[in-house]
């Protein structure tokens, strides 16, 4: 009998689960799992050593690396050859925010707060619109994606 598979702490889910290039070509997407995306995001995004990132996820340093590995792999694969990318499920718990109040589990803050500029330079906040997702909107300023304020501070918090 096997050791059960522990599970990782996920802090981020992103609103956003498919890519596939334009051209539409008939190959078989490549998943990465919340545990995947968020190596990727602690590690590449957010620039964390992997000691501090594998205690966020609650997990080893060498189960990070792999995870990290893997990810960065099955992106660059996805690249080269022109695959969609699909971030799908993955035995992981979200950390502090159960699965999310959206409907699709990402933040879904509700009405009203405010979406700010994702380019830390600019700032820009403009009130959230009700039934428009911020990360359809574009800064005004600089151009910038937009993103709702909570996500922003739970980013910058961690």
């Amino acid at each position: 009998m096997g050791r059960h598979r522990k599970h990782c702490r996920v802090a981020f889910w992103p609103e956003i689960r498919r890519f596939r290039p334009v051209a539409r070509q008939h190959r078989p997407a490549v998943v990465l799992s919340r545990a995947e995306v968020e190596a990727l995001r602690l590690a590449d995004f957010a620039g964390w050593q992997q000691i501090p990132a594998s205690r966020r996820l609650g997990v080893s340093q060498s189960t990070f690396q792999r995870l990290l590995r893997r990810a960065r792999q099955k992106v660059a694969q996805a690249l080269v050859i022109g695959q969609e990318i699909r971030l799908e499920g993955g035995e992981a718990k979200m950390n502090g925010f159960g699965r999310g109040r959206g409907g699709q589990g990402g933040f879904g803050a509700g009405p009203g707060g405010y979406c700010v500029c994702t380019n830390p330079k600019c700032g820009y906040k403009v009130p959230h619109q009700a039934g428009v997702p911020c990360y359809q909107m574009k800064c005004p300023k600089c151009g910038s994606s937009m993103i709702r304020e909570e996500a922003a501070s739970a980013l910058k918090n961690e």
